[in-house]
Parts: C-alpha cells; structure tokens; sequence
C-alpha cells in the first residue's frame, strides 16, 4: 500500500513540474524575437517589391492550394516569377504570434515562428484587388549574422470569392 501511494506522489510530482519545464524553455529570446520580427520585415518588403529572396538553397515553400511544395531555391524563385508576372501583389504583412519564435536546433541555429500574414492581390490583368490572409509555419536557419528561410508553408484563410451573379 505504501509503495502504491509513493508511486501515486512521485507520479503527480512529475507530471506537474515537466509542464512548468516545459515552459520554461519554450520561452521566446526578446533579442530572437525582434531578429524574426526584422526578417519578417524584410519578407514584407521582398513581397511588395515583387522580389522572390530570402531562402536557402535547399528550402521547402508551401503556399497551400496549387502552389506547392517547390524545393530549393531556383524552383521558389521561379514559382514567385511565374506569380508576380500574373498579378502584382502589396500591402503584404506578416506578424509573428505572439509567444513565437522558439528555438528548435541544439546550436540555437534554427528556429520555428508561427505567424499570421495578409495581403493584397491584383490581376495584372485588371479586375478588382483582392484581400487575402492565413497563417504560416517557418523554419528559419541562421545564415552568418542573418536569417533565411528554409521551409514555409501557408494556408489561405480568406474565404472564397462569392459566385457571380446571374440575371
């Protein structure tokens, strides 16, 4: 009866300090956090720029319906190209959530970021600008005293476009 009750204590001991653990180290560095913030940045800029960059050379990008996965940076680049032909896109924006980002590697070499993104889209064709928007999971490697991107993928959130009306 002892040795149950003893199992049953070590056993609750454990499972309420491995959470606490847990969170401790799944705590976001500040100075990390504004380095993403940063890189987000530069996203935001190659995107309303119309400028494909920022990845390495084995990365992964998947945008979600017909747009992916493409591997390594020449298939991006050209999946981008073909995109920004077609349409011109702006007001791009990408915010990190709020307790990202969290280092993975075991060098501090890698970290995952989940974000939220949005932006805007126009035909080059003309046609009205369409407001888009998702959420996003990033494998960011360190690169020197920089970051790029390794692997993205999106979804898109926004909803479908309503049916035309007929007469």
């Amino acid at each position: 009866m002892k040795r149950c009750l003893l199992l049953t204590l070590a056993g609750l001991a454990i499972g309420f300090v491995l959470p606490t653990l847990a969170q401790q180290t799944d705590t976001a560095d500040p100075q990390l956090r504004e380095q993403i913030v940063a890189l987000f940045g530069k996203f935001t800029e190659a995107w309303n720029n119309n400028d494909a960059a920022l990845y390495t050379k084995d990365a992964v990008f998947c945008g979600g319906e017909g747009s992916g996965p493409h591997y390594g940076r020449e298939a991006i680049e050209k999946w981008f190209a073909g995109g920004m032909k077609q349409f011109h896109f702006s007001n791009h924006v990408v915010t990190p959530d709020q307790y990202s980002p969290h280092v993975i590697g075991t060098a501090g070499n890698e970290v995952w970021v989940l974000g939220e993104w949005s932006m805007t889209m126009q035909s080059k064709n003309g046609g009205s600008p369409m407001q888009i928007k998702g959420n996003s999971l990033n494998i960011f490697v360190r690169d020197g005293d920089s970051w790029k991107a390794r692997a993205i993928l999106t979804n898109n959130a926004a909803p479908p476009p309503e049916p035309a009306k007929t007469k």
